[in-house]
């Protein structure tokens, strides 16, 4: 994530509680979580993205995880803009 201009060495992962997801309307899941969204209830729209993990993978395969992930937040953000 350097490369890309992100720092992320002083941040580390956290649980994510069903509080937190219940306070969304939108929920991204990456696909390879342990994150259990069933709880979440109907009221919030969850997109399981069924990305592949990254752990374990080389560089460049990271690389492409990451630039997906780039474009699926910005189509995201796309259909958030566009009148309905």
């Amino acid at each position: 994530m350097d490369e890309a201009g992100f720092d992320l060495s002083d941040r580390t992962p956290r649980e994510i509680t069903i509080e937190e997801l219940q306070s969304c309307d939108y929920v991204a899941t990456m696909g390879c979580s342990t994150l259990d969204v069933g709880e979440v209830g109907e009221d919030v729209d969850i997109r399981d993205w069924a990305l592949e993990d990254p752990d374990g993978s080389d560089f460049d395969r990271v690389r492409e995880i990451r630039d997906e992930i780039e474009q699926r937040v910005i189509a995201l953000f796309d259909e958030f803009s566009t009148p309905s």
